[in-house]
């Protein structure tokens, strides 16, 4: 049914359908369903009365009778609270319903299709529906904009219902009764009432009801009762009603307002995160899709990253989940990259344990299947299947040889990891080889069983790709009968990429390829099985240019020489073996194993690494072997530097590796036959074999080599931050003694002093109890007053600290130590004060000055100071070096456990490694879980319980806090749903449940399951309880019968608190016990065995070492700065003196050390008094003697020499970086005479000093970026690098065009060309105060520097400007020029034209470029500006329309000289007796066709063209060249001819041209040929 007929139905029965349910109960009782029939009058209707149509007047009784009865009912039933909210339930969901069917409101579209089939006038009207009191909902805002009819599903379904007799009564405009006023507006008062919330008695009811009466008669007097009182007649009352209403249209908003509100929440969509929260928000917090599908899956969390959960970034990870049946080849493939040395010891004939290599390869198997088939994290296995990873040998069962190690097993997850990445890939491309649809026996027979690398699957997907290209094309063309049209679709165009060897491929050369005899995959073949050659080679008859020819092309026009299409051919062989997986297999083994690498520095380099930076040990490293890179951080820094661009790195194979590779290469390829064709075909072989080589092989092989350096080392020095961590965090907390029985931790002061300025700083004391809470902070001005003494010392009584730790910012804290360390021994001298046995100590703080900073801190202390959050951060570590380390989250790779090179490995690198060790020691402390749900501190340590992570760690806090905060025993986390099956059998034996020890175990509680269970507090799995509870029944000597009526682990409980319980479970065989297990179950647990002893007798003991207290040195870092590489013996330092105390000068550091000065190192000659050698306050240079560090009794004293002999010595021997064994001495010798020669040329040159307004002591560059900002003409005069007698000058031709006279290189735009005019000075000052005579070249001299500046450089600023400003220059780059050109004589065919350009490659000079016609070439003259005339080759030309003519006359020139050599005429006379060059195609310009002189090489840019000073007889003719110069000659090698004598030019003249001026140029000999008629 259409949308229009379902709308007009829904009108027809309209009416009867308010009748239904009338006599039914309120709530529908027998089928409130969810469709809720029979529950309302119009159930989902849009009950709004102001959009109701009025019925007839006997109708609206009935339906006004119908509608009191109800609220009657209603009033009753409302007694009863269960169903008042199944009353409101139901109005929910019809109101939901009616929103839904509103926004699917009829549009115009359909309302004027009603309007064609009902006759009716849609347009303003509004269909009102009586509303049933109760139970319905308040109408929603009417939208002005959209007409609708309303309908509800009830409405269509009730089609028994008699009809309306008339349907246009609907549509009436006559909508409003007084009757149907004052029912309706009770109606909806009481609706309100209800709706509100608020229940009234039956009295409250009936006088609200006779105040609503009372006011519907004040409204029918109002809307005219008697109109005609008001002089108002009944007719236009109606109007005015009609018009602007009677007021209370609106009244239906006004009475659901609230409704609506109410309704406008339920229906809102759902809210969720991203609705609210900023996308970084919501990943930060762990509430995405993926943290969802990570807490929900029964994966351990890690397994399901990509990256370490450390990371901010971690990711879910898609991967294809490892079957059993990978197994097989993943522990082959695993084992084989453990490590070199498991390799040698296992694999190797001699190896120490070669017999146990299939016992290797079980255990490798046994781990994979638990790590990525059942899914047991790497603590989990190194705890409870430890006997599977070890030598486990029934007959000797006392030999327990270890396997893997942890660190192995760490290894092999990362391994395991990587298969399965390659596996995936290794997927992937034979899915694009099935997808090619052919069959290559090479390809499924040999390759593929060898692809066991990532870099072999793009080998392979590579060579795939090229090879088989066109069925990938036709692959993607093909279309089926069926197949929709999709060409309305616009799809991006993708870029086609052909290259060299495609087209090569599908050419002739292809077939001439085959003549080589072999292919590439036979030839490889071959090169694998040198001993059974496979394949022989085809041997040709011809020789190889011979049958060459034989496919060259008929065309003369086309056909290329025959050693043009060897060479093609080469390349096609050459590119299809360089691309061979296989080959490319082989070239990285040998890499790996052969690869050597050089490093050479840059420019910059040469000058910047000098002998005490970083990079000097390998600044020229050559032919240092790969295998000795692999465990330092040398390449990492080689990396660095040529990021830098100081140094450049080669990786190259020895000569021996590599020829031997081509020598194995070449006998796969070659013939054997000993024919002259044989021997020149081998010729050709081994120059493809050389190609490969050389453009295939050993670039691919280097490139590889590199990423693979850099991934090793990068692991490696990963691996050594990691160890670094663990020997900070596998420690006990510190304690005093031995720890007891439930004791935590110690209790800790911590007292810093910051800074330790006595003016700003104060002394900030913070006390930490056992738990970590913070209890009590102070702050202190000093501890030498006596109120601040008695309140240290009331701390100290009250609190009784186990510990004192000491922290701060600078050496001042030494003091404070000792003065803290002299007042708990027993106060200042003279004062009787109690003592304190508390020990004083330092701490590592890098921790906690990351912490005081941190928002955590601000989160937990936000209003104590930074000191204060600092100290907490030192107690805390003192407490549990772990749980700090582990709150640090991400930010612990800002801890530099390598000073030097832990920047250099990747952040989530180390972030992986560091997640690994924190693992590691949390998993084998444990974690107590109701401890960790009430302490958000230690909650930290929980997300790197085995099986869990960030996610799941929040998620099991949660519902533990659902369930009271604590767990009675460990099965409450399966019973619970707290935890899934695996990540519980994960985590289990890791999350302690402490329990009391000295409570009584309780008689008969098998059915109780809210039990302690002492077990529950030991690293014992629940899995292994029972062998637990048998161990404990043998070593008291107990029947199952003496224990059956005991709670199961009472035996447990007993054996624990037995004070002799060592001696009797030690009396145990526990392997004979071990073989009867394995006997039985082919269970392996004697490890397991050992395991649950040593819980029994101490459950969870301590099995990390004694808490670390730094080093002196570390220390000494932590509160100066140095380190043993910036303060040792031997360099000199700055020292300030302090004070001159008996024999000693006491002085201080830069970094706030003290250092003393004896009299024996004051100075070469001792003074008689120190005061006279130094002074307070001095800052002298000193040489480290010694250092004497005590920090126990906080003493660091640094011993110097002051003395002029040992200061002068220097400290280059004792900075200078140790070189590398590999070191090229010959080029290191060579580059420092190098550089020692140019500082002594720096040291000789004298600093000019000219005073003139335009000398400046700049360079080139400076004296450009000066000029930049200035205008066109501007001058720049600076000393030269030639001497003192030199000069250079710059000044500025145009935007970023410079021209330097004076011997200088000329810089545009990275473009380097060299003048050879000079500024020089015969009678230079050699202090460089005054300037001679200046002398440019030997046509310009001047007398002054202004001269210079005015008749020379401004005289050629003001050529310029002229040119510039002539209609025929054009700016911009010369390629404009050409266009511009070129489009003019496409407009114009039957003319010609030129025009001017700067030339930016010669400041100073112009291109003349000029188009003769259509069909030529643009051609280009070059046009240099002197300060006396504008020269054209060698043409003067004193103006602009001067050079344009000199252009004109010698174009025609031009053009008769070659007009006389095609046509075969005669050499003109006076051309030297030399014959013009021929003439050559492609729009060469005129120099390129002329003579030139014998034996000597054109130089487009030789000498300048000499000019004749004004006393010369003839100005206008240029004159002889001067000794040391060439003769005359133009930049682009053409030379003028002369005219004979006698010779008179043609008298026709250029038109437009002055007569006058053409005679002028013939005399001058600016032509020597006719005028060309063609105009310009």
């Amino acid at each position: 049914m259409s949308n229009s007929d379902d709308i007009l139905h829904a009108a027809q029965v309209a009416e009867d359908d308010q009748m239904i349910g009338l006599g039914q109960d309120e709530d529908g009782e027998g089928d409130a369903d969810a469709e809720g029939e029979g529950d309302v009058v119009m159930p989902d209707a849009v009950d709004d009365s102001s959009e109701e149509e009025e019925e007839d007047e006997e109708e609206e009784r009935r339906v006004r009778e119908g509608f009191i009865v109800d609220e009657d009912e209603e009033e009753e039933e409302e007694e009863d609270d269960e169903e008042e909210r199944r009353k409101r339930r139901k109005r929910r969901k019809k109101h939901h319903r009616r929103r839904e069917e509103e926004d699917e409101g009829l549009e115009d579209e359909d309302l004027e299709l009603l309007e064609e089939n009902t006759g009716a006038s849609f347009k303003g009207n509004r269909l009102r529906r009586l509303r049933r009191g109760r139970e319905s909902e308040s109408p929603a805002a009417y939208s002005s904009k959209r007409n609708a009819i309303e309908s509800s599903d009830d409405d269509l379904d009730n089609e028994g219902l008699p009809q309306v007799e008339d349907i246009q009564k609907i549509w009436d405009d006559e909508r409003r009764g007084e009757d149907d006023d004052e029912d309706m507006e009770d109606f909806i008062e009481d609706d309100e009432e209800e709706e509100g919330g608020t229940l009234i008695d039956d009295k409250t009811r009936e006088e609200r009801r006779r105040e609503k009466k009372q006011e519907q008669e004040r409204r029918k007097r109002a809307r005219g009762a008697r109109p005609e009182l008001a002089g108002i007649d009944a007719n236009a009352w109606d109007e005015i009603h009609d018009i602007f209403g009677d007021g209370h249209e609106y009244d239906w908003a006004l009475e659901g307002e609230d409704e609506v509100l109410y309704d406008e929440e339920q229906l809102k969509p759902d809210m969720k995160y991203h609705d609210v929260f900023e996308p970084s928000e919501i990943r930060k917090r762990m509430l995405t899709e993926d943290d969802d599908l990570i807490r929900a899956q029964d994966i351990p969390e890690r397994m399901q990253l990509a990256t370490s959960s450390l990371s901010p970034s971690a990711s879910l990870s898609l991967h294809t989940q490892l079957t059993e049946a990978d197994l097989g080849g993943a522990a082959m493939w695993v084992t084989q990259r453990l490590s070199a040395k498991k390799n040698r010891e296992f694999f190797s004939d001699n190896g120490p344990y070669s017999h146990l290599k299939g016992a290797l390869v079980m255990a490798v198997t046994f781990a994979l299947r638990y790590l990525f088939v059942e899914e047991f994290e790497v603590p989990y296995i190194w705890t409870h299947k430890r006997d599977y990873i070890r030598h486990f040998d029934i007959q000797d069962i006392r030999s327990r040889q270890e396997l893997l190690s942890l660190n192995e097993l760490w290894r092999i997850y990362a391994l395991g990891q990587k298969y399965r990445s390659l596996i995936e890939r290794r997927g992937a491309m034979r899915s694009l080889y099935q997808r090619f649809g052919v069959t290559d026996s090479y390809f499924e027979d040999e390759v593929s069983p060898q692809v066991d690398s990532v870099e072999m699957v793009g080998d392979c997907t590579e060579w795939l790709s090229m090879k088989y290209k066109e069925q990938k094309q036709t692959e993607n063309d093909f279309h089926f009968h069926d197949d929709e049209d999709n060409e309305s679709i616009k799809k991006r165009k993708k870029p086609s990429r052909v290259s060299n060897y495609e087209i090569l491929k599908k050419s002739i050369v292809s077939r001439l390829a085959q003549g080589f005899g072999l292919q590439a995959h036979q030839i490889v073949l071959n090169f694998m099985t040198p001993d059974q050659r496979a394949h022989f080679v085809d041997d040709q008859e011809l020789n190889p240019l011979a049958f060459a020819e034989q496919f060259s092309d008929p065309d003369p026009v086309k056909a290329q020489p025959a050693d043009e299409l060897l060479r093609r051919a080469r390349f096609l062989l050459s590119t299809e073996l360089g691309k061979d997986p296989l080959l490319r297999n082989q070239i990285r083994k040998i890499f790996q194993e052969e690869a050597r690498v050089s490093v050479e520095p840059t420019e910059r380099g040469i000058s910047k690494i000098d002998e005490h930076h970083q990079y000097f040990s390998f600044k020229y490293l050559q032919n240092k072997p790969i295998k000795d890179m692999l465990d330092s951080a040398q390449f990492l820094n080689i990396l660095a530097a040529e990021s830098d661009l100081l140094v450049t790195f080669s990786i190259t194979l020895p000569p021996e590796a590599k020829a031997t590779f081509e020598r194995r290469l070449n006998e796969a390829f070659a013939s054997d036959s000993f024919s002259d064709a044989a021997r020149a075909w081998n010729e050709e072989r081994s120059r493809v074999v050389h190609e490969v080589l050389e453009h295939h092989l050993i670039p691919a092989g280097a490139k590889w080599t590199r990423e693979y350096i850099r991934e090793e080392v990068e692991d490696f020095l990963a691996g050594q931050c990691a160890i670094h961590l663990r020997r900070r965090v596998d420690v006990a907390p510190f304690r005093t003694g031995e720890p007891q029985p439930g004791e935590l931790t110690s209790s800790v002061l911590a007292i810093s002093w910051g800074k330790g300025d006595p003016h700003k700083d104060a002394i900030t004391i913070v006390f930490v109890d056992e738990e970590g809470r913070m209890r009590e902070h102070t702050k202190l001005d000093n501890l030498f007053a006596q109120d601040f003494l008695d309140e240290f010392f009331d701390v100290l009584r009250r609190r009784k600290p186990n510990v004192i730790v000491i922290g701060g910012f600078s050496v001042a804290t030494f003091k404070l130590s000792t003065l803290v360390k002299r007042l708990i021994s027993g106060g200042e001298a003279g004062q009787n004060r109690e003592s304190f046995d508390i020990p004083v100590t330092y701490v590592h703080d890098d921790v906690a000055r990351i912490y005081q900073h941190s928002k955590r801190a601000s989160d937990e202390f936000s209003a104590l100071s930074p000191t204060a959050k600092y100290c907490i951060g030192l107690a805390r570590y003192m407490q549990s070096p772990l749980n700090e380390y582990a709150a640090l989250g991400s930010d612990i790779t800002a801890i530099a456990f390598e000073d030097d090179d832990q920047h250099l490995v990747p952040k989530e690198k180390l972030l992986a490694a560091f997640e690994r060790t924190l693992v590691d020691v949390t998993n084998g402390v444990g974690v107590d879980i109701n401890r960790a749900v009430a302490d958000p501190y230690y909650q930290h340590l929980l997300p790197f319980v085995c099986g869990l992570g960030p996610r799941k760690a929040q998620a099991l806090v949660k519902k533990i806090g659902l369930l009271g905060g604590n767990l009675i025993n460990r099965d409450q986390f399966i019973k619970g749903s707290l935890l899934t099956t695996k990540i519980f059998l994960n985590a289990a034996s890791f999350l302690r449940i402490s329990q009391d020890h000295n409570s009584q175990p309780l008689k008969n509680r098998h059915d109780d399951e809210l039990v302690p269970d002492p077990l529950d507090d030991t690293r014992i799995h629940p899995e292994d309880y029972e062998l637990a509870r048998k161990m404990a029944t043998d070593a008291l000597e107990l029947d199952e019968e003496d224990v059956h009526d005991e709670h199961p682990s009472a035996v447990v409980t007993t054996i624990i608190k037995d004070n002799d319980n060592v001696k009797k479970l030690s009396e145990l065989n526990l392997d004979e016990f071990a073989i009867s297990l394995y006997e039985a179950n082919n269970d392996q647990k004697r490890h397991t065995l050992n395991l649950i002893r040593d819980e029994l007798v101490r459950p969870y003991a301590e099995i990390r070492d004694k808490f670390r207290l730094p080093t002196s040195w570390d220390v000494v870092t932590m509160l100066s700065g140095e380190t043993p590489k910036t303060l040792r013996i031997g360099i000199i330092v700055s020292a300030q003196v302090i004070r001159i105390k008996g024999h000693m000068v006491h002085t201080r550091l830069d970094s706030g050390l003290e250092g003393v000065i004896t009299p024996d190192y004051l100075a070469d000659t001792l003074p008689s008094n120190l005061s006279d050698a130094v002074m307070k306050g001095q800052t002298i240079p000193c040489v480290v003697l010694d250092l004497k560090f005590d920090v126990e009794q906080d003493s660091c004293i640094v011993e110097l020499s002051s003395r002029s002999t040992d200061v002068k010595a220097g400290d280059s021997v004792f900075r200078q970086v140790r070189t590398d064994d590999n070191w090229d001495h010959v080029r290191h010798d060579k580059d420092r005479e190098v550089l020692l020669r140019k500082k002594r040329a720096e040291v000789d040159r004298t600093r000019r000093v000219i005073k003139h307004p335009n000398f400046h002591n700049f360079n080139t560059s400076q004296a450009e970026a000066y000029l930049e900002k200035q205008q066109r003409g501007d001058v720049v005069i600076r000393p030269s690098s030639k001497g003192i007698d030199h000069l250079a000058v710059t000044w500025k031709v145009d935007d970023r065009l410079y021209q330097h006279i004076g011997g200088f290189y000329i810089s545009v735009s990275a473009l380097v060309f060299k003048l050879l005019a000079d500024v020089t000075e015969p009678n230079a000052d050699p202090t460089g105060q005054t300037t001679g005579e200046l002398i440019v070249d030997s046509a310009h001299r001047y007398a002054d520097l202004d001269e210079l500046m005015v008749n020379h450089v401004q005289a050629m600023a003001r050529r310029c400007e002229e040119l510039m400003a002539h209609e025929k220059f054009k700016h911009g780059p010369e390629d404009e020029l050409h266009l511009f050109l070129k489009n003019f004589l496409a407009a114009n065919p039957a003319k010609s034209m030129y025009g001017f350009t700067l030339n930016r490659k010669r400041p100073g000079h112009f291109n003349l470029c000029f188009l003769a016609n259509k069909n030529s070439a643009v051609q280009t003259w070059p046009v240099r500006v002197a300060p006396e005339a504008y020269y054209l080759f060698d043409a003067a030309a004193v103006g602009v329309p001067e050079l344009c003519d000199a252009f004109k006359v010698r174009h025609l020139h031009e053009s008769q000289n070659i007009a006389n050599a095609v046509a075969g005429g005669k050499t003109p006379f006076g051309a030297g007796g030399r014959t013009p060059a021929r003439l050559q195609t492609g729009g060469a310009t005129p120099g390129r066709m002329s003579v030139r002189q014998v034996g000597r090489t054109p130089n487009p840019y030789s000498g300048a063209t000499p000019y004749n000073p004004p006393s010369s007889q003839n100005p206008s003719a240029p004159s002889a060249p001067s000794s040391g110069y060439l003769p005359p000659q133009t930049p682009y090698g053409y030379q003028t001819p002369h005219r004979p004598s006698g010779f008179q030019p043609p008298t026709q003249v250029p038109p437009g041209m002055n007569p006058g001026r053409a005679a002028m140029i013939q005399q001058n000999g600016g032509a020597s040929t006719g005028w060309n008629q063609r105009p310009w």
